[in-house]
């Protein structure tokens, strides 16, 4: 990723406290004007450090890559899905990796072969509804149809309600075409 811009603002008002804030591809930072020059470039390293570490909590598709992505739907197979098959384990996929958008899903899971498909889309959401989304096709490993039995399993993900409405106003405000999926009898 591309290092952002830094614009460092000085203040005779601030005496001891360094402020940094996103603007769009600029980061500012505003320390006291009493700082030496040595002093403003470890604030801005640190601050630059403090608004990546930041911003990949709430952001952990920006930068997560397809080992990255597995690793994180086996932590949630393991927190909210543990010991739901008949083996007493959690769904384990063979593979979780990232693809280009899909014109009408934000992801997709084939029970048969055990891989989940995310979609790009998704890098730039919050984590909480990666996880979400990462659950509902982890739940797809055992649950193949979308019935009470795997509504059931969904629900196990304490935000899913919240992210789903989350993806549904997404969709919406990028005209996508990717609507909530049908309940099926079950």
């Amino acid at each position: 990723m591309e290092a952002p811009r830094v614009v460092v603002k000085r203040s005779a008002r601030r005496k001891r406290t360094v402020d940094a804030r996103r603007e769009g591809d600029t980061v500012v930072v505003s320390i006291p004007a009493s700082m030496s020059r040595a002093q403003e470039e470890r604030w801005v390293s640190e601050m630059l450090a403090r608004i990546e570490r930041s911003e990949a909590r709430r952001r952990p598709g920006r930068t997560a890559g397809d080992a990255d992505l597995a690793a994180r739907a086996d932590r949630l197979a393991h927190e909210h899905l543990d010991a739901v098959g008949p083996d007493g384990r959690w769904p384990r996929p063979v593979s979780v990796r990232w693809v280009a958008p899909m014109r009408t899903r934000w992801a997709s899971c084939t029970p048969s072969d055990g891989t989940i498909r995310v979609s790009e889309r998704l890098r730039e959401v919050p984590g909480w509804v990666l996880d979400h989304v990462l659950v509902h096709e982890l739940a797809h490993l055992r649950e193949s149809g979308h019935g009470p039995a795997f509504r059931a399993l969904e629900a196990r993900y304490p935000r899913h309600e919240r992210a789903i409405g989350y993806l549904e106003g997404l969709s919406a405000g990028a005209g996508l075409e990717i609507g909530p999926e049908p309940d099926e009898e079950g």
